[in-house]
Parts: C-alpha cells; sequence; structure tokens
C-alpha cells in the first residue's frame, strides 16, 4: 500500500515538474523535504506519510451585498464593493496665498467672540460689522480672480475629488476594477451608477485627499493600464447603451519610463479614436485641473462642462514660463496668456459651459457644488438622447472639427489679427488756436444763414468742427499726460480697466481708488504742463459749440413736432363731420344774436362744452399716438402763488434733507450695506433664486430702516410738518384748496 502511494506521488511529481517543488511535507519530521526527494525514495519511508496544506486565514468579505444591507448608507447599499470610505479625521484647512486677508478677519472675529466669552459684554455689533466685512472682502476676491489664482483653486488639496462627487450624485454606485491585461490602475476609477433610475458609466481621474492617499492614486495621474481600464468600460457602455459621464482631474498622464515602455501614447490615441466611433451621449466635466492629453484621453465627448474655478490646459502654466521665460516666476503671466480658466474656453467655444461653484470654491461646499454637477448631467443629457446615433456621432465630430476653424476670403476683424504688423496710424497735426477760432466763426455764421434761408438750420458743418474739436482735445490731453510723468500709470490703468470690461465684471474696489488717485494727481499737475492754456481753451470752445449743437438740436426737433401737430390738428377740423357741427353751432349761436358768450342760455353752453370734451379727446388721441405725455393742469400752478419766504424755506427743507442723507449714505456701516447690495444684484441676474432674492430683500429693508432712522432721530419730520401746516395755510388763505384741483375748471390746459 505504501509502495503504491509512493509511485503515485513520484508520477505526479515527473508531470508537475518545477511547480510541485514549492510544496513541503510538514510531518514526521520530513519538513522542507522536496516532493522529489521524496518519490526517489525507497522502502526507507515510514508508512503514515501524507501532504498537507495550511489556508492564512483572512477577513471575510461579504459578496456581491451583504444579506441585511442597511438602507440608510449615503450613496446606496453597493457602496461598501468600494475601498473609498469618508475620512476619519476631517482634512486641516489649507490657506492660498491671496486669501490671507479673509484669514485676518476670521482672526479678528474669533478674537471678538472669545473676547464677549470671557467677559460677558455684548459685541454683537462688532461681531456682525466683521461678518458683513468678511463677506464683502470674499466677494470681492472670489468675483475678481485672476487666472493664476484659479489655477491654485483647481489644485486645492481639500477640493472634491472624483468619487466624492459621485456618491453625491448617484442613486447607487458600483466601482468595476481592472483593464483585463493584469492591472488595476487607482489613478482612474470606473463604475456604473444611477441618477433618479437612469444608468450611466462612471469614470474619471481620482487624487488623494491626503498624502497617503495621494501616493497610493499617484497623485491623479494615470498609467496605460488606467486608460485601458477606461477603454474597457466604453465598450461595456457602448455594448449595454449606457450614456457615459467622465470627470477630469489630472496633471497629466504619469510620463515615467515604465508608462512609455508600457505604451503610454499608444494608449492615449486608442482611447481618443474609440471615444469619436461610440454609438451612446457622451458628457465630460473639468472638476480640477485638466492637463494636456492625460485629460483629452477621457475628454472627447459631446459636451465639455467646467466647473467655475477649473482649468483645461495643454501645458501648465510653470511648464510654459518655464519654457518661454526661462522661469517658473512667470507663471502668472503664463497662466493669463495660455486663455485656460473656464469662462475663456467658453468664449473660444472649447468648453460648453460653467457649473457654478460657492464662494470659497468647490471645497467651501462640496455638497452644493456636487448638485450642481448632477443637474448639469441631467440637463445635458436630456438634449443629447434626443439624437439619433448618426446624429450624435456628427455633433461630437463637428464639435472639435470647429475649434480654431476660420473661413478663407472673409476680411478678419483688425482686432483679432494675430502676429500681424499694425498699420502705422498717421500722427495727429496739431491746429493752431488761431485757426480753430476762424473755423469757429465760419460755423456760425454758416448757421446763421441757414435759419434765414429755412426753418431748419443745417448742423452738419457744427458736426463737422465739434468731432474736429474732440480730437484736438484728446491729443492735448495726451500730450499733457505724457509732459507731467504720468503715461506709464495712465496706460498701465487703461489696461487693467479694459480688462475687467471685456470681462464683464465688476471693477474691483482697489481699481476704483488707483483711477480716483491718478484723477486726483492729473488734475494737480495739470496746470505746470506746457500746453495747459491751449488745452483750455479747446476744451470751452467744446463746451460752448456742444451746447450750441444740444439747443440747435433740440429746436429743430421741437420745430418738427409743431409742424407734424399742427397738420394733425388740421386733418381733425378738416374732417366733414367736425366742420358740419362746428358750422351748425356757429349758426346757432348767430341765430341768438347775443354778443356776450356768457348771455348764452345753458343748453347752448352744454352744446359747446360737448364739442369742446371730443375734440379735447381726439387731440389728446393725436398726442399720445406721437409719443407725448398728456397731463391736465391748472393754468396757473400753486406754487407761483406762494410768498418768496415760503418758496426759500421749501429749498432750505430739501438742501437740509439731501445733506443729511448723503451723510448717512457715507457712513461705513451703510456705505457696505449699499455695496454689498449691488455685488448681491449684480450677481443674481436676470434670474436670482429664493436665497439670493431674500438676501437683497433683507439688506434692502436694513437700509430703508437706517435712513428711516437718521430721519427720526434729527429735527427734520417736524420741520416738515411745521412747513406742510405753513403751505397748507397760505393755500387757503389764498382761496385755492388741495380739493379743488380734482374738480372740472374752465382754465385747466393741456401741457405735453
Amino acid at each position: 500500500m505504501a509502495t503504491s502511494s509512493l509511485a503515485h506521488s513520484a508520477a505526479l511529481a515527473l508531470t508537475c515538474g518545477a511547480a510541485s517543488d514549492g510544496f513541503r511535507s510538514s510531518s514526521n519530521g520530513a519538513t522542507g523535504v522536496p516532493l522529489r526527494a521524496l518519490g526517489k525514495a525507497r522502502f526507507g519511508v515510514k508508512r503514515n506519510l501524507a501532504v498537507t496544506a495550511k489556508l492564512r486565514k483572512v477577513k471575510k468579505h461579504d459578496y456581491p451585498w451583504p444579506a441585511d444591507p442597511d438602507p440608510n448608507v449615503k450613496g446606496g447599499v453597493l457602496t461598501h464593493l468600494s475601498h473609498f470610505k469618508p475620512l476619519k479625521e476631517k482634512p486641516k484647512p489649507v490657506t492660498l496665498p491671496f486669501e490671507k486677508p479673509l484669514v485676518e478677519i476670521e482672526k479678528k472675529i474669533i478674537d471678538v467672540r472669545k473676547m464677549a466669552n470671557e467677559t460677558g459684554l455684548d459685541f454683537s455689533d462688532q461681531i456682525i460689522s466683521l461678518e458683513n466685512k468678511h463677506q464683502q472682502a470674499l466677494k470681492d476676491l472670489y468675483l475678481n480672480l485672476t487666472p493664476i489664482q484659479r489655477v491654485n483653486i483647481a489644485r486645492h488639496p481639500n477640493r472634491p475629488t472624483f468619487l466624492d462627487h459621485v456618491f453625491n450624485i448617484t442613486d447607487k454606485f458600483v466601482e468595476l476594477h481592472g483593464d483585463r491585461a493584469g492591472y488595476d490602475d487607482p489613478a482612474i476609477v470606473t463604475g456604473i451608477g444611477t441618477i433618479d433610475g437612469n444608468r450611466y458609466m462612471f469614470m474619471g481621474h481620482q487624487k488623494g485627499r491626503n498624502t497617503k492617499e495621494n501616493i497610493q492614486r499617484n497623485f491623479g495621474m494615470p498609467t496605460p493600464h488606467g486608460y485601458r481600464k477606461a477603454l474597457r468600460m466604453m465598450y461595456y457602455a457602448d455594448h449595454h447603451g449606457f450614456p457615459i459621464v467622465t470627470f477630469i482631474d489630472t496633471p497629466g498622464a504619469y510620463a515615467d519610463l515604465k508608462s512609455e515602455e508600457l505604451g503610454q501614447g499608444e494608449a492615449i490615441a486608442h482611447n481618443l479614436r474609440t471615444m469619436f466611433g461610440l454609438k451612446v451621449p457622451i458628457v465630460s466635466i473639468v472638476i480640477g485641473e485638466g492637463g494636456s492629453g492625460g485629460a483629452l484621453a477621457i475628454g472627447c465627448a459631446n459636451k465639455l462642462l467646467m466647473l467655475e474655478n477649473a482649468v483645461f490646459y495643454v501645458a501648465s502654466p510653470e511648464a510654459c514660463a518655464a519654457i518661454l521665460w526661462k522661469s517658473a516666476k512667470a507663471s502668472p503671466k503664463a497662466a493669463e496668456k495660455l486663455k485656460i480658466t473656464a469662462s475663456e474656453l467658453c468664449k473660444l467655444q472649447i468648453a460648453d459651459g460653467i457649473i457654478p461653484e460657492p464662494l470659497g470654491g468647490a471645497h467651501a461646499d462640496s455638497l452644493w457644488t456636487s448638485q450642481q454637477i448632477k443637474h448639469a448631467i441631467k440637463t445635458e443629457m436630456e438634449e443629447l438622447k434626443k439624437m439619433d446615433t448618426e446624429a450624435l456621432l456628427k455633433h461630437r465630430m463637428m464639435k472639435f472639427r470647429k475649434i480654431g476653424g476660420f473661413q478663407e476670403g472673409i476680411p478678419i476683424d483688425p482686432k483679432k489679427k494675430r502676429n500681424m504688423k499694425l498699420k502705422e496710424e498717421p500722427k495727429a497735426v496739431k491746429t493752431a488756436v488761431v485757426d480753430l477760432e476762424g473755423e469757429v466763426e465760419k460755423v456760425k455764421l454758416q448757421i446763421l444763414e441757414a435759419k434765414k434761408s429755412s426753418d431748419k438750420p443745417a448742423l452738419l458743418p457744427l458736426t463737422e468742427t465739434i468731432e474736429k474739436l474732440k480730437k484736438e482735445v484728446d491729443n492735448e490731453f495726451s500730450e499733457a499726460v505724457k509732459a507731467i510723468g504720468l503715461k506709464d500709470r495712465f496706460e498701465s490703468l487703461q489696461e487693467e480697466f479694459s480688462k475687467v470690461s471685456s470681462q464683464d465684471q465688476l471693477m474691483h474696489p482697489a481699481l476704483k481708488e488707483k483711477i480716483q488717485n491718478l484723477r486726483h494727481d492729473f488734475t494737480q499737475s495739470l496746470s505746470s504742463a506746457p500746453n495747459y492754456e491751449d488745452l483750455k481753451y479747446k476744451v470751452d470752445m467744446l463746451k460752448e459749440l456742444s451746447k450750441a449743437y444740444k439747443y440747435e438740436e433740440k429746436n429743430n426737433k421741437a420745430a418738427s413736432l409743431k409742424q407734424e401737430v399742427n397738420n394733425k390738428f388740421n386733418e381733425i377740423m378738416e374732417r366733414p363731420d367736425v366742420k358740419k357741427k362746428t358750422a351748425a353751432l356757429k349758426a346757432e349761436i348767430e341765430n341768438t344774436g347775443v354778443s356776450n358768450l356768457d348771455e348764452l342760455d345753458d343748453s347752448l353752453k352744454g352744446k359747446i362744452l360737448e364739442l369742446k370734451k371730443e375734440l379735447d379727446s381726439e387731440f389728446v388721441g393725436v398726442l399720445k399716438s406721437l409719443g407725448l405725455e398728456v397731463e391736465k393742469r391748472p393754468k396757473e400752478p400753486i406754487e407761483q402763488t406762494l410768498p418768496p419766504e415760503v418758496k426759500t424755506k421749501i429749498e432750505e427743507l430739501n438742501e437740509e434733507i439731501n445733506h443729511k442723507f448723503e451723510n448717512v449714505i457715507n457712513s461705513s456701516d451703510l456705505k457696505d450695506k449699499i455695496e454689498l447690495l449691488k455685488l448681491e444684484v449684480a450677481k443674481a441676474g436676470k434670474n436670482p433664486d429664493s436665497a439670493t432674492k431674500n438676501r437683497i430683500v433683507a439688506l434692502e429693508q436694513q437700509i430703508k430702516q437706517s435712513l428711516a432712522a437718521a430721519v427720526e432721530a434729527s429735527n427734520l419730520k417736524e420741520k416738515h410738518e411745521k412747513l406742510k401746516a405753513e403751505v397748507s395755510k397760505t393755500i387757503e388763505s389764498s382761496g385755492e384748496s388741495d380739493g379743488s384741483l380734482t374738480k372740472e375748471n374752465p382754465n385747466e390746459v393741456y401741457v405735453f
């Protein structure tokens, strides 16, 4: 029996070859002896020989899901299949360099609250003021971010990652692993998830939330295995008809020697080619930074959306600065020139939309940001699902074909020309003051002659002279700016202002202050410019001619309107029915033989008033059809009946009220509230949400209450009531009361 067992063992050893050498016997002191050696043994081996193997104890996993899943698990009962778990410790806050002023205000708020808790005193007003100041500073900062600041926000260590967003927006999510070629790259995560019952294939770059995770995820830089895993899931989604949603957040593909040996470029190129042929809708969202081909390998979509502070570039600003300016310190300049922000890429029609972020960046409220992403995905997918396969493929192809396209034969806008030598503008020739005086006198004579010859004076000579004077004044100003040494400051501010205007942004308070300082310095130094006298004379001449132009233009319009009104009135009076009524009424008056209208009987007076009302209503209709507002008022306004001393008191009270309001508005607290209200209104746009409306209404109410409190605190209300009583008494004594204005009055006239 032992002999047959040993023979069988020897046969197995010969069949399995070297693979069986790894096994060892562990009984009867034969530990560590290879089976091959045992097979060669003869009758000297003991009969109770046995081959055993020990199984290592490991943690048991429930698969594919537990028997009693917890329905309250955030993200669904299948989230345990992903290795991504919430962090045990809250990430430490990270302050970016440009956010330091905000941190200083936050420290002040903390110190004041600490002092209030320790002393028991009420510092609520100071805390509210500091909080308003912090909110205002936050808005000023994040509404005027520079490109390099947006790059820093996109790279923020606490910025939500792909899986953070996925678990926030999906009802269920199952992560799928492996490229079926021997490796599972953790830098790219793929999986199937549902949003409102609709299945999607999700894939995206995954960065770490701390140093340990970043090392594990390779800082979000995929190897060829990651792109091949994404490719496998694309084929899977295309086969089953799942729409694809990709999240882009990578500095670029991993560029080490091993990745190049494994075909990094081929893997990216394969993905690019495949994505253009997929028959399902694809939406890509840049949630952080999108670097070069590493981002584009999962970004060939029908719609490319970007978070407000995300960036998408072919080379990082630091790399671009090192190449062009030989120093990474020029990265702010490179970021501006590269046009890598969401707003710039939307203007270039590379990105198709911007997903808003909260003030402070996506990490300030990751759940709110995820909900905005979810809404954007649903909106875009609804549009893409309406397309058939052919239209979907053509839409994806044309999105990329039109980038950088142009049409031959169409003149290029000079402002859009690049790398072309600008045509030198002819230098302006300065006109002598004496010559300008002669031209102005000549224009005056032409206007006088035109007035004599026709009702409409010719304004063309006056217009030409004004335009010429404007150019002269501009040249004189430029010469004065250069002479007093403010040219560089002026050009720098002009460039900053044009940049803000082109981006449709609110002007930063710092820029306003710079402009005011420049204006003050220019005004103070202008008198020392060598051409000051010529400049002053030409400005005065321009003002005089501009007044004359407005006066002549107003007279022309009035004359034209008067002629049109008269023509309309004549048309009414020449109508047969009006002529007939007027003639009959005249004949009836003549038959009475009365010479004075006051002696007519009541019936005839009634007919006259009835015809007058009928004609008045038609005249009013004509005036309104010409765009004129018509109102009925007494011939002599009540204000004209007031004594001069009462008028003086009214003017003085108005001046005092205006002065009081100016002082209240210029106070720091109310001024901050007004500026905050302006920013809220500007940010809300045409369609504000309910929260923004509530903030705007609350600010308006606070401003009104402050103004009312200021009036109550002063004696203005008492003065107003006293003056009102005096005016009423004066009107009553003159025989006119407020009630008489509502009655019919034969002395009423129409004013338009």
